[in-house]
């Protein structure tokens, strides 16, 4: 049915050369994989049954030999034109990128060209982490630096593992707080299936993301950035007396094609995302899940060649733009959904350890035995008479009131003969009928508050006295904030917030300390947040943070 189509749509041919190229064109849809056969519908899902999928399938990954699970062809044709896709085929299932994960750590790093953080002959030290990186690989040892420049060819040509990690370690301090960048901008680009987990690609089980998020940074990074968008048009690289070829081979061989990244691993099969300009035509084109490298060139070119013609050649779509907002929504719910698993597996823990030790058998105590009538007849000590206890507790009961009044020997004695000295002031006191016709004493009720002198107490009490003038709501001036945890009791997130300011050295003395409330459906939260700091402040005071064993992450307010 595609095939017959497809010629339909043909120009019949005018040279031997034409016809050559038709027949090229029609067995490479037959390579086609059977899914990718069955139509050419858009299909949409909405982002909360996307995001139900990603968390199942994340928490089965682990089960599987090869990391990750993803697998399977998926691709997706857009019309960067217009923004409409000409082609979708499980455009929305997660994969994993490989390698093409290297397209989101060069935004990053073309946003430090931009800002002036960065130049391009601006050095970048290897470190032991990233020399260790397994290949592909460019071989740099430990200490030794590649300019920012010769670090973009590595990776679009040789896709360089240890030069992708080398980029996230100097840019962030370490490759994870790279990644935690990188899904940030994924998300705010609209990337809403898209987690990173490293700067390259390398195999991880939480690495995903989707063909359609792929179309859509493959849109952006050259809409953002087209001064260093061309990098990916570098069909060779030579560095320390090696020539490196770009691993795209339809560079070159593919009319009007300028880009842009390969990626494979076992579990993603082959990828690759693909940039084609022709006679005023502009597409984005994705394929993931390839079985070889050559059927997925071979179905990308006829992808392309099928439909470059259906676009548009006029630009009506608006520009792929960032939404800050939606990341830090994104990444507040993820940051949220972690915490509250957290505080289920310790309370889990903490059943678990209570049954335990309530199923455990109490060994008798060694030593003769008294005679049973003995026993029978001798009195019950007090302390194994449990108290009775009144319908209303205080929320606190105390080891020791400091200032408490001691019992003299004569109250003991009392005690021991069956009443003390308060049960015979009671006994004395006049009955005062109730309304219900009940009687009781006439002795007035005093209500008495605990007051806790434990350690953790006293703590608490100095916290809350440091943490006095803390807002209630997010303060209202500009700038970036921090969070550092989010808790269900407020007094918890005030603690937080003073530990954090007295462990790290140096702290940014425009820090305003605020616990702000947020009800996540019967649930509710407060967060522990610093906010008045400019960008940079933030990014260090989190690392900084992480280093010192908190979570942490950085949101503009």
């Amino acid at each position: 049915m595609l095939r017959s189509s497809l010629s339909d749509r043909l120009p019949r041919p005018r040279s031997l050369a034409a016809s050559f190229a038709t027949i090229t064109i029609l067995v490479t849809m037959s390579a086609l994989p059977a899914e990718a056969r069955r139509g050419h519908h858009f299909h949409h899902r909405s982002s909360s049954d996307a995001g139900m999928s990603a968390v199942h399938a994340r928490a089965n990954a682990v089960r599987d030999p090869v990391i990750g699970e993803h697998r399977g062809f998926s691709a997706i044709v857009v019309d960067a034109n217009s923004g409409r896709a000409l082609y979708s085929r499980a455009e929305h299932e997660l994969r994993h990128p490989a390698s093409v994960t290297k397209v989101m750590t060069l935004y990053l790093l073309f946003e430090q060209l931009e800002k002036g953080r960065l130049r391009l002959d601006s050095p970048l030290m290897i470190s032991q982490h990233a020399a260790a990186q397994a290949p592909s690989k460019l071989g740099l040892r430990p200490g030794q630096t590649i300019s920012v420049d010769n670090a973009i060819k590595a990776v679009v040509t040789k896709s360089a593992n240890d030069i992708a990690c080398a980029i996230a370690e100097n840019v962030a301090g370490d490759e994870h707080s790279f990644a935690q960048m990188m899904t940030r901008k994924a998300h705010a680009l609209g990337m809403r299936n898209t987690n990173y987990e490293n700067a390259s690609g390398l195999p991880d089980p939480n690495q995903v993301t989707t063909a359609y998020d792929l179309a859509l940074l493959g849109r952006a990074i050259q809409e953002r950035f087209p001064r260093y968008y061309r990098y990916f048009s570098t069909p060779s690289f030579a560095y320390n007396g090696a020539l490196h070829r770009n691993h795209n081979h339809l560079l070159g061989q593919v009319e009007g094609m300028d880009g842009i990244k390969t990626g494979y691993t076992r579990a993603s099969g082959f990828n690759l995302l693909t940039s084609v300009r022709r006679r005023g035509h502009h597409i984005v084109a994705v394929v993931m899940g390839g079985k070889t490298a050559y059927t997925r060139d071979r179905i990308m070119a006829g992808l392309i060649e099928e439909h470059i013609d259906g676009g548009s050649s006029v630009r009506t779509a608006a520009a792929v733009s960032e939404d800050p907002q939606a990341a830090e929504a994104q990444e507040q719910l993820a940051y949220e959904r972690t915490q509250r698993a957290e505080r289920a597996a310790e309370r889990a823990q903490q059943i678990a350890a209570e049954r335990l030790a309530y199923a455990e058998p109490q060994d008798e105590p060694v030593g003769q035995p008294e005679p049973f009538d003995r026993r029978l007849n001798a009195p019950v000590p007090a302390a194994a008479i449990p108290p009775q206890e009144s319908a209303e507790r205080p929320a606190v009961r105390p080891a020791f009131v400091s200032g408490g009044q001691k019992r003299t020997a004569d109250d003991r004695d009392a005690e021991r003969k069956g009443a003390s000295p308060n049960a015979k002031a009671r006994a004395g006191a006049t009955p005062v009928a109730a309304r219900d016709g009940s009687t009781t004493n006439g002795a007035r009720k005093i209500d008495v508050t605990p007051v806790s002198t434990t350690p953790s107490a006293i703590r608490g009490g100095a916290a809350k006295l440091q943490l006095a003038k803390a807002d209630a709501a997010r303060p209202g001036r500009p700038g970036w904030m921090i969070q550092i945890g989010a808790t269900d009791d407020q007094e918890k997130a005030n603690q937080l917030l003073v530990r954090a300011r007295s462990q790290l050295q140096g702290f940014p003395a425009t820090a305003k300390a605020f616990t702000e409330k947020v009800q996540r459906g019967t649930e509710t939260l407060y967060r522990a947040r610093f906010a008045g700091l400019e960008e940079d402040t933030a990014q260090s005071a989190c690392k900084a943070l992480k280093r010192s064993g908190f979570s942490c992450f950085t949101t503009k307010n």
